[in-house]
């Protein structure tokens, strides 16, 4: 059975451009069935037919002089976002597939003092995740995280070589043997939560980078903050709901 790079199918299939195809598959968003393609130029059967998962939009939750704040969608960077208001820059980032509220600053005044407000841990930043296995219980996990680059691409471990990091998580719902928790973050590292969660045996659902099972989307959402006297939040997608049934 004759094989060919899974960009250049999809790219004949959806009659767009290989650089395009590449960026759907780059960004999580293509599947055959219910498993997503991963590599864009791994081989695949000729006859493979794809699904293309569709991007919400870019939902404005506040804006003032000071700042504008995002209902972030899943799949999309927040580089990308950035791009698409031109006054303001970002005041922090979401990986990739984290859904949630995410702040730009419009002016420098206001971000010097948000930038003093994350240093001294005086930013309240809420999450909800679905996770792997029965969380009945609050956990406090204290443990120094190190991040590193590997292939150009930042990855997070426990080490005692690492900066000192703080997850609060508290249950909010088992179904099955999953259970969707009530997040609270300090300090901020690079993949905080993710790596917390892991080294719990609590690997969010869809998270294949820290030992997740294959899903849809990662399914973290950042819910809540509060900064500078403004509290901020995101409704979570439908899909956060739908998934206890």
């Amino acid at each position: 059975m004759s094989k060919e790079k899974a960009y250049k199918l999809l790219a004949l299939q959806e009659n767009i451009s290989n650089n395009q195809a590449k960026s759907l598959i780059d960004r999580g968003l293509v599947y055959v069935g219910n498993k997503k393609v991963m590599i864009a130029r791994g081989e695949i059967e000729a006859k493979t037919s794809f699904k293309i998962h569709t991007v919400e939009k870019v939902k404005p939750i506040f804006e003032n002089k000071d700042l504008i704040v995002i209902n972030k969608p899943a799949f999309v960077n927040s580089d990308e976002i950035e791009r698409l208001y031109k006054d303001a820059q970002l005041l922090h980032r979401l990986d990739r597939e984290t859904s949630g509220v995410l702040m730009l600053v419009k002016n420098e005044e206001f971000r010097q003092k948000a930038i003093k407000e994350f240093k001294a841990d005086r930013v309240y930043k809420e999450y909800s995740a679905w996770v792997e296995g029965m969380v009945t219980e609050e956990i406090i996990i204290d443990k120094p995280i190190l991040t590193q680059k590997r292939q150009n691409r930042a990855h997070s471990k426990i080490s005692k070589q690492g900066k000192p990091a703080l997850t609060e998580v508290y249950p909010d719902l088992v179904s099955g043997r999953k259970s969707k928790l009530k997040i609270i973050i300090h300090h901020g590292r690079t993949h905080q939560i993710r790596t917390h969660l892991r080294s719990e045996n609590l690997s969010i659902i869809g998270d294949e980078q820290y030992g997740g099972r294959s899903y849809q989307r990662v399914m973290l959402h950042a819910k809540k903050v509060k900064l500078l006297g403004y509290e901020f939040e995101a409704p979570e997608p439908k899909l956060f709901a739908h998934f206890a049934s």
